[in-house]
């Protein structure tokens, strides 16, 4: 039953991901809602990314992740959806 809860704890995480970044573009040019647009990324730059030059093999690593307003408080109200439901 714990497989189950973990399962659906991460299907509403990843739900809120996705309806917050449809949010967000969505609100991009409405002008009193653009704020939920609003992003900053984070990582190593996906452009330009690290290499590792062995000589004998060549390793590139690169990891970009961005979240949005609209997606932080998708994924809060997707918690507390999380926590409401009854499956024990």
């Amino acid at each position: 039953m714990k497989l189950k809860r973990t399962f659906l704890l991460w299907f509403f995480i990843l739900a809120g991901i996705v309806l917050g970044a449809m949010l967000a573009a969505v609100c991009k040019n409405v002008s009193f809602l653009s704020w939920l647009s609003y992003y900053q990324s984070i990582g190593f730059n996906a452009d330009a990314p690290f290499v590792l030059d062995l000589s004998v093999i060549k390793l590139s690593f690169g990891f970009s992740m961005g979240i949005s307003v609209a997606q932080i408080f998708t994924i809060a109200a997707a918690i507390f959806l999380y926590n409401k439901t009854n499956l024990r």
